[in-house]
């Protein structure tokens, strides 16, 4: 499972053979079951999470107690409530497995040390918090700006796996939509 995450990592940074044994030394393989949630809301999250295969969804409650999706993780990635994590905070959100998974974690103090003991490790950890603050950024402006139609096109261009591998209640929560109009527009745009 470590080659998945020294590949992703070399594609930005250059690696010696003592920072790839790093890497499977503070990251440790899990399994996880279908459904599973991995970290829960009012918590601090324990791990910052690499997915080597499977989906996993962030999510919230609202005050009608219903499910809210804010990001769903497509491997290879990663995945936690960063800003909890990285503030060692309780974070609003719960992480689940949406199908069996199989993740690389690491802990905040052990990702601390790593960052220490590897300078490009430290490059490569920034530009994945780059990375999602980015991600963010565009997600929020996404939702304000574009139509329930536009999200789902964009969701289909650059994300198809999501629509074979997540339930539609999680994707037309994660479009800011109900189940009843991502039908709709599905519908729509099969004809």
């Amino acid at each position: 499972m470590h080659r998945h995450l020294v590949q992703l990592i070399s594609q930005n940074v250059t690696l010696t053979d003592s920072e790839k044994t790093l890497c499977e030394t503070f990251f440790e393989p899990v399994l996880y079951p279908k459904n599973r949630v991995i970290e829960e809301e009012n918590k601090i999250p324990k791990y910052l999470y690499f997915v080597v295969s499977g989906f996993v969804r962030l999510f919230h409650y609202n005050d009608k107690g219903d499910q809210v999706t804010t990001h769903i993780n497509c491997p290879p990635g990663f995945i936690t409530s960063y800003f909890n994590f990285v503030n060692q905070t309780r974070s609003g959100e719960n992480l689940e497995c949406i199908t069996e998974c199989e993740l690389l974690r690491i802990t905040k103090s052990d990702l601390d040390l790593l960052t220490q003991k590897s300078p490009a490790l430290k490059d490569f950890y920034i530009l994945v918090f780059q990375q999602s603050l980015a991600y963010n950024e565009t997600r929020s402006k996404e939702l304000a700006t574009l139509t329930a139609e536009q999200r789902y096109q964009n969701l289909i261009k650059n994300y198809p796996e999501i629509l074979h591998n997540v339930p539609l209640q999680y994707i037309a929560s994660f479009l800011g939509m109900n189940a009843k109009s991502l039908s709709r527009i599905r519908r729509e745009i099969i004809k």
